[in-house]
């Protein structure tokens, strides 16, 4: 059988625990479907402009190389957050990166990422055919915030749920420690979401058998009410002297503001228009601190929610290969401006499969947590919610120990 041309693949937008799962299940998959190279995007489409990219076969050399990428953090390749041009304004943009595919011998082009990145896809494959140039473009799902649209979740998002219910576990034990003779205290944890409140409600799968989980969860789906978040907050303290809130980054008052702006951030904004949020939990605490007189602390999750590779949901890790050598086939099988999503298919036993949808209802759609899964009140999750959750964060990766430490495969560059 004649080999077919090659395969370029890129990483884009905030990293994952898993990401690089997805970038083995391209390069494996690629490999065993006679693609001849597989090369890499050094820092995506940015890093593509510049012609930084690298062949895959003179970084992996072997199926250990594989496992030890599948267990490795954050974008192997490097990421960007790079804003692609309308395709009829930004024609000297993708004359280049056409150029440098066609140099290349690309075939199919792959990209892992999120909402930005499928937005990408999108461009990229409508220029492709409007311009009648031949590769193919496929969209490999990424993001721990859980908000693509159509897919039933996201790789990244168990394994940062994983984390995320996990740690608030052990800040719930260690809060509980010093409650004797210790004034009360409310701890406040920030999770990352700026629209969409997954990451924070999976502070709910905490509530096990030894543990009561966290007193209150707040999304960003409902607007945020200062009044009454420190009334309730008062009415707990009157009946336990450790309490724990769970927020998200994101959380609005009704005019519009984001909390953490209330104390004068969120200056900085991306290529995308978007604020960079930060101090939510830091404002929230020192607010209660000086209307209730309690002691407060803030705990801000910030990217170490995104990079736990060494506490890994083996759901996630097999879903993320999943998705990039799903990509891989439908590439060969001739498609093209598409994403693969997953669907589940049973919850006990957990089961899911892969399949395809057009990226154009998928790119810049945001998927937020319906209204049904948060109480009646808007600070916490429901039963729906944890049972959606739960399945995702099932399993464990365990990673490669050298001297008691995780061991990563780290790029070689010339």
């Amino acid at each position: 059988m004649a080999k077919k041309r090659n395969i370029i693949v890129g990483q884009s937008g905030g990293p994952t625990a898993v990401i690089n799962s997805s970038l083995a299940g391209v390069y494996k998959t690629a490999k065993e479907r006679g693609f001849n190279k597989v090369y890499g995007m050094l820092h995506g489409v940015q890093g593509l402009l510049d012609e930084q990219y690298v062949d895959l076969s003179t970084q992996i050399h072997s199926d250990m190389d594989i496992e030890l990428l599948k267990r490795t953090p954050s974008a192997f390749l490097g990421s960007c957050r790079f804003k692609m041009p309308d395709i009829h304004e930004g024609a000297e943009i993708y004359e280049k990166i056409f150029k440098i595919l066609d140099k290349l011998e690309i075939e199919a082009f792959m990209y892992i990422g999120g909402n930005d990145s499928m937005d990408t896809i999108k461009k990229l494959s409508d220029y492709a055919i409007i311009h009648g140039h031949s590769q193919k473009f496929l969209g490999v799902p990424k993001t721990i915030d859980n908000d693509l649209a159509v897919t039933d979740h996201t790789p990244g998002y168990g394994s940062a749920a994983k984390y995320i219910a996990a740690s608030t576990k052990e800040i719930i034990r260690d809060t509980q420690a010093l409650t004797y003779n210790d004034r009360p205290t409310i701890t406040i944890l920030e999770i990352m979401g700026r629209n969409a409140g997954w990451l924070t409600g999976a502070t709910a799968l905490a509530k096990t058998e030894e543990c009561d989980g966290p007193d209150l969860i707040y999304l960003p789906e409902i607007v945020f009410n200062l009044e009454k978040f420190r009334n309730t907050a008062e009415t707990l303290l009157k009946k336990k002297k450790s309490v724990v809130v769970a927020v998200s980054e994101g959380i609005k008052i009704a005019d519009g503001r984001y909390v953490c702006e209330l104390s004068g951030g969120a200056d900085y904004v991306d290529p995308f228009g978007h604020k960079q949020l930060q101090g939510t939990a830091a404002y929230l605490a020192g607010y209660l601190g000086a209307e209730l007189g309690c002691k407060t602390r803030s705990i801000e999750f910030s990217t170490l929610q995104r990079s736990a590779s060494h506490m890994t949901s083996r759901v996630d890790v097999d879903e993320a290969f999943m998705v990039g050598g799903a990509a891989v086939k439908a590439a060969a099988e001739g498609d093209t401006g598409k994403m693969v999503t997953i669907d589940r298919i049973t919850d006990d036993p957990y089961m899911s499969s892969a399949s395809l949808f057009d990226v154009h209802r998928i790119a810049n759609a945001e998927k937020v947590v319906p209204r049904n899964w948060m109480n009646k009140e808007g600070n916490f999750v429901t039963d729906e919610f944890i049972a959606y959750a739960r399945p995702l964060i099932l399993g464990d990766y365990v990673p490669f120990m050298v001297n008691g430490l995780p061991q990563h495969l780290v790029l070689k560059k010339k």
